[in-house]
């Protein structure tokens, strides 16, 4: 027989999970234990590479998500993709460097009134660390908003906002302007809580609007070619309940692509076609159904965050 205070405890744990707040699963309709997957594919509008690859990757359901870098030289290609496919969830790559030897570009705002942003060759740095210390915050939140107005006008309407090379995660200041800039214009940030948390002023500034991913998976240096397919299905093995975010790189090994990426064989031509290939594998997509993996878009991310239908 129960206790009289066995019963108490087990009326009140009850009261207290039935008054919690559905999780980010359950706002989106699924079961609360979900593993939410958004298949994300960064870097278009680079390059034409970059774009075609991508975009058979979105025909064939190979990623469910993708970003766009404004200022670069193939924007107006992916921009029209994007006008005649508003069903393909494209958010912006906010882009403040140019990492490219051979290969460059500024911001959208005119070089005379972001000056900070851009080194003595007239482009964007190279690395997100000079941004961190030479970039003015007021400079940086022109520019940005300059990029997300730039894709309004042609056309997008931009699903998310994440920041190309983690640049706006490298300071409180410049990672306030990233969420300020996103919330005025009803857009959510990618925010990868996991990374963050070794960060601690970064960490504490999170707007409770945006839901943060509670974990980011990205190729990293080091992984051999034919560890590669090997590496992503380990980590859909061990993917948790919650919102994930699986980030690759798309591109075909081509002469373009080459060109673009010459003496950078991290992230280079070939890498992007490994992250191409396995996104298209059978192997990935048995391990998403094996795994119980729900792939989600960032639109659907949009909609419960601003109530956007």
């Amino acid at each position: 027989m129960i206790s009289k205070k066995v019963l108490i405890f087990l009326c009140l744990l009850a009261a207290t999970v039935a008054c919690q707040p559905p999780n980010t699963a359950e706002k989106l309709g699924y079961p609360a234990d979900t593993k939410l997957l958004i298949i994300h594919a960064d870097d278009l509008g680079v390059a034409h590479s970059q774009n075609a690859a991508s975009i058979e990757a979105f025909e064939k359901s190979g990623i469910s998500s993708a970003s766009i870098m404004v200022p670069c030289p193939w924007f107006p290609e992916i921009a029209r993709y994007g006008r005649e496919h508003p069903d393909k969830d494209l958010g912006l790559h906010l882009t403040l460097t140019a990492e490219w030897e051979n290969y460059k570009w500024d911001g959208v705002s005119m070089p005379s009134q972001i000056p900070s942003l851009i080194g003595a060759d007239g482009f964007f740095y190279p690395t997100s660390e000079e941004v961190a210390q030479k970039a003015k915050p007021e400079e940086v939140e022109k520019e940005i908003r300059a990029q997300v107005q730039m894709a309004i006008n042609a056309g997008l309407k931009p699903s998310h906002l994440d920041s190309h090379m983690g640049s706006l995660f490298q300071t409180p200041d410049l990672f306030k302007i990233y969420q300020k800039v996103g919330k005025e214009f009803g857009i959510p940030v990618m925010i990868p809580a996991g990374l963050l948390e070794a960060a601690p002023p970064l960490f504490e500034a999170i707007d409770e609007v945006f839901v943060p991913v509670n974990r980011l998976y990205m190729m990293g240096e080091g992984v051999a070619a034919d560890q590669w397919g090997s590496t992503y299905t380990g980590w859909m093995k061990e993917l948790q309940p919650g919102l994930n975010v699986l980030l690759v790189h798309l591109a075909y090994d081509d002469d373009e692509m080459q060109a673009v990426t010459v003496n950078h064989p991290d992230f280079g031509a070939a890498w992007r076609q490994r992250d191409l290939n396995y996104v298209l594998s059978d192997e990935f997509k048995e391990v998403l159904k094996s795994e119980g993996i729900q792939p989600v878009t960032w639109r659907q991310i949009q909609e419960i965050t601003f109530n956007q239908k």
